[in-house]
């Protein structure tokens, strides 16, 4: 996973793995939309939003593509509550 992401994306997808916070009680998590959009070549920023029973929570992250061509991940976020910025400590 650490070659495909960049920056801070890493930590804030080991932050959000060690919550678990898709995780439901007897209905499993279903991806009901997905969009995107391309602010500049080379950058996109995704998003889904994930339901589970009646809870609906977003997932977006942004994708930028380096000079050796390729793909990274570069940042995450998941509604709820968020990875405190080391700045903000």
């Amino acid at each position: 996973m650490l070659r495909h992401t960049a920056g801070r994306a890493y930590d804030e997808l080991a932050w959000l793995a060690e919550r678990s916070p898709l995780r439901t009680r007897g209905t499993r998590p279903v991806v009901r939309d997905i969009g995107y959009f391309e602010p500049r070549p080379g950058a996109v920023e995704a998003f889904a939003r994930i339901g589970a029973g009646d809870q609906l929570r977003a997932m977006a992250f942004r994708l930028e593509q380096g000079r050796d061509l390729r793909w990274r991940c570069t940042a995450v976020e998941l509604g709820g509550p968020r990875r405190p910025r080391a700045d903000d400590d």
